[in-house]
């Protein structure tokens, strides 16, 4: 950012601030206990997210509204998985690689059942006989999408719950680990949107709530480090929170763009698949196998499996 640039943001906070509907709201905002502000934010972004619902489905009709919804709430579980900050500082490793490996053997129940299945299957209605290949293109770009996001923000940690002594170079790490998560979080959402863009209610309820599943660890091992370097409770609930929040944007995109474009059926849910199976390999099944815990995580990760087949049995 060049000094003008921060000059211009510096005097458009002095307006704001002179502004007296806007002083005079702050003050009455900072005058309410932290329940009431609490209560007040809540109602603020329940009422935005209700503006939002309405003007997309006067726009794009139901199927991208169903796609939001479901992958907002998929986003929001990473809040859920995070609770534990509010009443513990530290989670057992093994319990972390159950809920790892649980997260992993649903997400790869659901990208082989929802995503690479139905995209053949609509591949071949478009291009008989070529649906496969159509899915395999799509997989491959999902799998370079994310091989350029982990080159672009390289690893730079051995194990999210973990802390040095270095604060400084703990916290950078910290933060490149949740700026991946976020990266990764992304396909996830375009994943649950492209099967409601297509009218696929069934097969976009099961990915989100395997995703949904899987955001849970995502957004425990996003909040502890941060309660382990100082962050408050609330904060780092806020911030694991936060980490989903793009899963939403992906899911409307995703929707957008199917219900628009038929035909981009096949692949985009290939790159989804793609991206997604690279998520598991990488950054899931590694941590699971991690400190002599592989035992563990390979139970986990059959029984999350054979739960995702069960569920998507029932609800197809």
């Amino acid at each position: 950012m060049t000094d003008q640039q921060a000059l211009n943001q510096s005097t458009i906070r002095s307006k704001l601030l002179q502004n007296p509907f806007i002083t005079k709201r702050m003050e009455q905002f900072l005058a309410l206990s932290m329940q009431q502000r609490i209560i007040v934010a809540c109602v603020l972004v329940l009422g935005t997210l209700a503006l939002i619902t309405l003007l997309l489905y006067l726009i794009f009709g139901k199927k991208v509204v169903w796609g939001f919804i479901a992958s907002l709430l998929a986003g929001l579980a990473t809040g859920v998985g995070a609770l534990p900050v509010l009443f513990m500082k530290k989670v057992p490793d093994k319990v972390f690689s159950g809920f790892l490996g649980i997260a992993a053997g649903v997400m790869l129940a659901a990208t082989v059942f929802a995503l690479i299945i139905p995209g053949k299957e609509y591949g071949d209605l478009l291009w008989p006989g070529k649906g496969v290949y159509i899915v395999v293109i799509g997989m491959l770009i999902g799998v370079l999408f994310l091989e350029i996001a982990d080159r672009t923000f390289p690893h730079a940690y051995d194990h999210p719950l973990a802390v040095d002594e270095d604060s400084a170079s703990t916290l950078r790490r910290i933060w490149m680990f949740i700026l991946v998560i976020t990266v990764h979080n992304f396909p996830e959402g375009i994943a649950v949107g492209v099967n409601y863009g297509a009218g696929e209610y069934v097969n976009g309820l099961t990915l989100a709530i395997a995703i949904g599943i899987q955001n849970m660890p995502e957004g425990l091992a996003v909040a502890m480090p941060l309660l382990a370097v100082g962050y408050s409770p609330t904060k780092a609930l806020l911030i694991g929170t936060l980490s989903g929040m793009v899963e939403p944007i992906g899911g409307l995109l995703g929707a957008i763009s199917v219900s628009m474009f038929q035909d981009l059926l096949p692949i985009a849910m290939g790159f989804a698949a793609g991206a997604m199976l690279h998520v598991i390999s990488e950054e899931i099944i590694p941590q699971v196998h991690e400190n002599g815990r592989s035992r563990i995580g390979t139970f986990c990760l059959i029984a999350g499996f054979i739960v995702m087949l069960i569920l998507e049995n029932v609800l197809g």
